[in-house]
């Protein structure tokens, strides 16, 4: 039987769907989760610019049971804020770059890291740091063809980029060899006029492109 690590890293790369959750009211937060949930997403991450974010990582990791929805904790640049998240609950925290002591962290409770990455030094240093996934940050501007030339050289590395992925872009993601796609605003949107169906909608699109890019490889 897989160990809790196992479970939730197979929870970010069988469906390959990271949903980014960055809101400014914390109400708004777990009607996000609510709809991607219903979209089949099993992997959510709440970042620590959410306010009162440990309280909702709490309230979601008891209302969704883990083999379900892997809830993560987003924006983390210290390990101080790491202990929070995985004191809350956060079964996998992500950090727009590297911070060795919050790796250190992590890897001595077995709670993936996915730290931020620009560069194939970047990329490197985080694999030597014990990181399973490397968030390639941001997306927008360093696009699949990062990816794709990234993986030349290492062929081993498990990447997802966040930032600028896309229902349009996101199978050139995949087929430029990203393990999952972290999507923020583009999935979210429809939260800001209170349209949750549509995010529910978008997380099933997603999920669908996803699939299909894998076939394709």
């Amino acid at each position: 039987m897989a160990d809790a690590k196992t479970q939730v890293l197979s929870s970010i790369t069988e469906s390959g769907l990271v949903a980014v959750v960055r809101t400014d009211r914390s109400s708004q937060a777990s009607r996000i989760v609510e709809a991607c949930a219903q979209g089949g997403t099993t992997a959510i991450e709440i970042t620590f610019t959410v306010p009162g974010a440990a309280a909702i990582i709490e309230e979601l990791s008891k209302r969704y049971p883990a083999e379900q929805i892997a809830v993560g904790a987003g924006t983390v640049l210290d390990p101080e804020t790491a202990r929070i998240a995985i004191l809350a609950g956060a079964q996998f925290i992500v950090s727009p770059a590297l911070n060795a002591a919050t790796a250190r962290l992590c890897n001595r409770y077995r709670i993936p890291y996915l730290p931020g990455a620009g560069t194939i030094r970047e990329i490197v240093e985080a694999m030597e740091s014990g990181a399973d996934i490397v968030k390639i940050f941001p997306g927008e501007t360093l696009g699949p063809a990062f990816v794709k030339a990234a993986r030349a050289p290492l062929p081993q590395a498990s990447l997802m980029p966040t930032g600028g992925v896309s229902i349009d872009n996101a199978a050139e993601w995949i087929r430029a060899g990203s393990v999952a796609l972290g999507v923020g605003g583009n999935l979210t949107a429809g939260a800001i006029t209170g349209d949750f169906k549509s995010i529910t909608d978008l997380a099933r699109r997603f999920l669908g492109v996803i699939h299909e890019a894998r076939g394709a490889r």
